[in-house]
């Protein structure tokens, strides 16, 4: 019973050793993460418990912020997902950042990075089947 305690702590983390995807070199000048719709879409369908039934989906295009003392891109998604009875929360906005044009990790509290942007329907998020 061992095993899954230890594999549980291997993918904890705190705010100062978040996990991570990528290698991230710290390299100051990113590119623009072009395939982020594709890639933010393809996580939060593994992210969710039921990728099915989404509603209120917006996503804004990438913009640089620094996060954790690095420039870096970053999208924001704010949705309602479908909880295990059914019902509905209010929209949550999340950040998804990129590191090196790929995605890196997603950021629960967004409020910070993700003020001020501006919101487009995503109307993939909305059409996700499982």
């Amino acid at each position: 019973m061992l095993l899954p305690i230890a594999l549980s702590a291997c993918a904890a983390s705190d705010e100062s050793k978040p996990i991570t995807f990528t290698d991230d070199r710290g390299v100051s000048s990113q590119p623009f993460p072009k395939n982020y719709r594709a890639e933010v879409l393809a996580f939060l369908k593994t992210y969710l418990n039921n990728p099915v039934g989404v509603r209120d989906a917006a996503i804004a295009e990438p913009v640089e912020r620094v996060i954790g003392g690095r420039q870096r891109y970053v999208a924001c998604v704010r949705f309602s997902a479908r909880e295990s009875e059914g019902g509905y929360r209010e929209p949550r906005e999340r950040a998804i950042l990129f590191v090196d044009g790929r995605l890196d990790r997603i950021i629960e509290n967004a409020v910070e990075p993700c003020a001020g942007v501006a919101y487009a329907p995503f109307a993939e998020l909305e059409k996700m089947t499982r």
